[in-house]
């Protein structure tokens, strides 16, 4: 699939510099330098990360200006190079991790980022801590309340442009925008403003991955220059900043941070996506019997894409007489007309798409149109993250817990979290994925509680997601 972001970019001539040599320090040089970068992060009060492209290579997205970037092979006529992941499938690299540990850990305090992949607040990074300067494919924005909403797909315009979905804030209801930049957009000064402050403060600004050309946001590291502090540069390119960095480390990114976390004695966190699907089952009364529909859709709305699932098998254990059926198109959805005295169990397999780290997960859902069953909101800031934990430790995904239930007479609705994937971060061999070809499936129809120590609460966040119009900080 290719980078649909760069695709939708107007046309620019002057893009910068672009193809230049990859240097690569000798493997005694680098060594000395990540203990000097080590030593500078440990030492530091203030850090902050300046990252771009080069983080994300290693998760299978190009870069703009190496040997086959984007605007590389843009100028020699070659058009946009494919992504090896799709875009909203894309995993944080081990880097994107590690940052995640610092900033739990108290060194990192901040991270200006002039990616759009979203890759930092997947890997679940606070938002509160994160300035996007150049914009999120995957996030849209109220101009009317400033509400930000989160997406599992990727939004289909940039440029600031009004996008197909309305604000579901009280008395609002304006229409949302994108957040990617344009060439010709300036920065928004929400996100540059925070910025330039913690660039003000920081005694070690750490740029990762950056050719550090795009201005105005490659001016702001030398901001700390300016007061005291330093700034050290990763990047197998050179840079025009080098000469007034205090240390400049040309090899791979992962790489070096893994010799800076070894040096820390810090782990790197595994990755755990979660997923959220809402399954609606609504049913109205024809004579002696029930006519019933069911739903499986995004929580973001009936059209929204379910960017995860495949297909649906769902299938009746306990009734052979009711015919199973593979659901293979979106919105997925599903008519019967059944006895309204007889209940069933529904049993909905969920077969994933490529990207996931196991093939499928499985819910249960019991029928019988003669009982309302109790409506429920649990609390999703405590079992999203006691979810993951159990994946965590598990070392499998496939786990869903429920979040919600509504119950009303004629209708039932239930929003599920999933565990799609998990990703382990080896300090020697980079990331290590669990295959998808072992077909691990850890699903279960109603977990009940777990006692999980060494997992990590989940980090307060500025950006919401959204369950109806209840507004979820998860």
């Amino acid at each position: 699939m290719s980078l649909g972001y760069a695709e939708k970019l107007s046309y620019r001539e002057d893009v910068g510099t672009v193809g230049m040599p990859e240097i690569f320090d000798t493997p005694e040089l680098i060594q000395n330098k990540i203990e000097e970068l080590a030593d500078m992060v440990q030492k530091s009060k203030h850090l902050v990360v300046f990252t771009g492209a080069g983080i994300s290579t290693s998760s299978g997205i190009p870069d703009f200006r190496g040997p086959k970037g984007v605007w590389t092979l843009h100028r020699a006529g070659k058009g946009v190079p494919n992504a090896s992941l799709p875009f909203h499938r894309a995993v944080p690299s081990l880097t994107h991790m590690a940052l995640v540990e610092l900033e739990r850990a108290g060194i990192l305090k901040f991270i200006i980022s002039q990616n759009v992949d979203s890759l930092h607040l997947r890997s679940g990074f606070p938002r509160e801590k994160l300035s996007e300067l150049h914009g999120n494919s995957f996030k849209e924005i109220c101009p009317c309340c400033k509400t930000e909403y989160l997406r599992d797909f990727e939004i289909e315009t940039i440029g600031l442009k009004d996008t197909p979905r309305r604000c579901s804030g009280k008395n609002c209801g304006a229409r949302l925008k994108d957040t990617v930049l344009d060439w010709e957009d300036a920065l928004p000064p929400e996100e540059m403003n925070s910025a330039m402050e913690h660039c003000r403060s920081a005694d070690l600004v750490l740029c990762l991955g950056t050719s550090l050309q795009i201005t105005p946001a490659c001016n702001m590291p030398l901001m700390s220059i300016k007061n005291g502090g330093r700034v050290a540069i990763v990047n197998l390119q050179a840079t025009p900043k080098d000469k007034k960095a205090s240390l400049v480390i040309h090899g791979l990114v992962d790489k070096v941070i893994t010799g800076v976390m070894t040096k820390l004695n810090l782990r790197i966190p595994p990755y755990v996506r979660t997923d959220l699907v809402r399954i609606t089952l609504r049913h109205s009364l024809k004579k002696k019997c029930v006519r019933w529909t069911l739903r499986v859709t995004s929580i973001h709305g009936l059209r929204a894409p379910l960017p995860f699932i495949q297909s649906i098998e769902v299938s009746f254990p306990e009734r052979p007489d009711m015919k199973s059926v593979e659901l293979k198109e979106q919105p997925f959805s599903l008519q019967r007309e059944t006895s309204m005295n007889r209940s069933f169990f529904m049993l909905l397999k969920l077969n994933f798409t490529d990207g996931c780290s196991c093939l499928s997960s499985s819910i249960g859902w019991p029928v019988d149109f003669q009982k309302q069953k109790d409506s429920f909101v649990r609390d999703k800031t405590l079992v999203i993250p006691e979810l993951q934990c159990a994946a965590e430790h598990e070392s499998c995904s496939g786990q869903q817990e429920i979040l919600e239930r509504e119950s009303l007479p004629r209708a039932e609705t239930a929003i599920h979290a999933i565990v799609t994937n998990v990703v382990r971060y080896d300090m020697g061999n980079d990331k290590i994925s669990l295959p998808r070809d072992k077909g691990v499936n850890c699903s279960s129809s109603n977990s009940g509680k777990r006692n999980i120590s060494g997992c990590y609460p989940a980090a307060p966040k500025k950006l919401k997601y959204f369950l109806k119009d209840e507004k979820l900080n998860c």
